[in-house]
C-alpha cells in the first residue's frame, strides 16, 4: 500500500484529499497543528485503518517513520484574515516549512506537490492568468506575507527539482469553495452566506465589479490528484474559469439563500485583486481535466453544509485561540 503525508490535513482542502486517497486505496498520515485547522473535518476518519494523524507544525523538523511515496504540502493560512492576523507564521509556513518538506521527500525519495495559489499573480495586469505571467505583486503591501510566501514555495522547490533531481509538481489554486470552509473565514462565499444565516447585510468591498471564479473542492481535488500522477513539474492552474463579478455574485446569494437583507458596499482593502480567472488551457492538454459542477450545484451543497453548523460556529469569532499556537 502506497503511503501518502498531507500536511494541512484538518483543514477545508487538505481534509477532502485525505478523502480522496483514502478512497484511492493510499495509507494516508495527516498532519496539522491546528492553527487555521478543524479536527472535526477528519472526526470521520478516526477509525479508520489506512488514517494515522499527527499533530505537528511543519515549520520544526519533520520525521516520518518508515517508507513515504507521496507528500502533499498544503499548511498554511489561506485567506486574508489569517494571513493578516499571523503574517510571520504565514511566512514561516511557506519557507521553512516548504524546505523542511521538500528535505523529507529527498530523504524519502518521495515525488512533492506543493500548494501554490492564485496570488502568486497579485492583481493581475493579465487576464485571465496563464503560468507564464510573472504577476504584479506588492512585496511590502498587507497581502505580501501571504503572496511572497507562495511565490518563494516555487522558487525553492524549482530548485530542489532542477539541483537534488527531486520529483515535484507545483499547483496553482483559484478560489476553491464547498463543504468544510469555515464560515468566519473572510472569503467571499462563507462571508456571503454567514451574513443570509445571520439574517445581515451582505458586505461589498469595493464597488462590486471586481469578478472571481469559483471552483468546487471536488472539481479541485481531481485536479490535484491528477497533476500529483503527470509527468509534469512546472505550475499548473487549477480552477474554474467561469468568472463572474461579486456584485453579480452577491445577487446570486440572495437568490439561492432567500434572504432579504440589503447588499452594503465598504472600501477595497489595499492589493486586493481586482480580477481573478484561471487559463487552464495547459490542465486541459496535460491532465485531461476542467471542471465540472456547475456553480449553482455547488452552492447549494455548500449552503446545505453551512446550514447545519451550530450557532457556536455561526456566530463565533475566529482567531480567539490563536495565541494557544503562536510561539512567534
Amino acid at each position: 500500500m502506497k503511503r501518502v503525508l498531507i500536511t494541512g490535513a484538518a483543514g477545508f482542502l487538505g481534509s477532502h484529499l485525505c478523502d480522496k486517497f483514502i478512497s484511492e486505496g493510499f495509507h494516508v498520515i495527516g498532519m496539522d497543528n491546528f492553527i487555521t485547522g478543524d479536527i472535526r473535518n477528519l472526526e470521520h476518519l478516526k477509525e479508520n485503518a489506512n488514517f494515522k494523524f499527527i499533530e505537528h507544525d511543519v515549520t520544526e523538523f519533520i520525521n516520518i517513520e518508515g517508507g513515504l511515496d507521496y507528500i502533499l504540502h498544503f499548511a498554511s493560512p489561506a485567506s486574508p484574515i489569517d494571513y493578516l492576523k499571523i503574517p510571520i507564521q504565514t511566512l514561516k509556513v511557506g519557507s521553512l516549512g516548504t524546505h523542511n518538506l521538500l528535505g523529507l521527500a529527498k530523504a524519502k525519495n518521495a515525488r512533492i506537490l506543493i500548494a501554490s495559489t492564485s496570488e502568486v499573480y497579485g492583481d493581475p495586469l493579465v487576464h485571465p492568468q496563464t503560468e507564464d505571467y510573472y504577476g504584479n505583486v506588492n512585496t511590502i503591501g498587507p497581502r505580501g506575507v501571504y503572496d511572497e510566501a507562495k511565490r518563494f514555495q516555487e522558487s525553492i522547490t524549482m530548485a530542489y527539482h532542477r539541483f537534488h533531481g527531486l520529483e515535484t509538481r507545483i499547483v496553482r489554486i483559484f478560489n476553491t469553495y464547498g463543504p468544510r470552509m469555515r464560515l468566519n473565514d473572510g472569503r467571499v462565499i462563507p462571508a456571503f452566506m454567514g451574513q443570509a444565516l445571520r439574517g445581515e447585510d451582505l458586505t461589498i468591498f469595493g464597488d462590486g465589479s471586481q469578478t472571481r471564479s469559483f471552483c468546487y473542492v471536488d472539481d479541485q481535488v481531481e485536479g490535484i490528484y491528477k497533476l500529483l500522477f503527470s509527468d509534469y513539474a512546472y505550475p499548473v492552474n487549477i480552477g474554474n474559469p467561469y468568472e463572474i463579478s461579486i456584485g453579480d455574485f452577491a445577487e446570486e446569494i440572495i437568490r439561492l439563500t432567500g434572504t432579504t437583507q440589503k447588499v452594503v458596499y465598504h472600501d477595497l482593502p489595499k492589493d486586493d485583486p481586482l480580477q481573478r480567472q484561471p487559463d487552464i488551457s495547459l490542465a486541459k492538454k496535460i491532465l485531461n481535466w476542467e471542471p465540472k459542477i456547475h456553480r449553482e450545484e455547488g452552492l447549494k451543497k455548500t449552503f446545505a453544509y453551512f446550514k447545519t453548523l451550530s450557532s457556536e460556529d455561526l456566530y463565533k469569532s475566529e482567531h480567539k485561540d490563536f495565541k494557544h499556537h503562536i510561539k512567534n
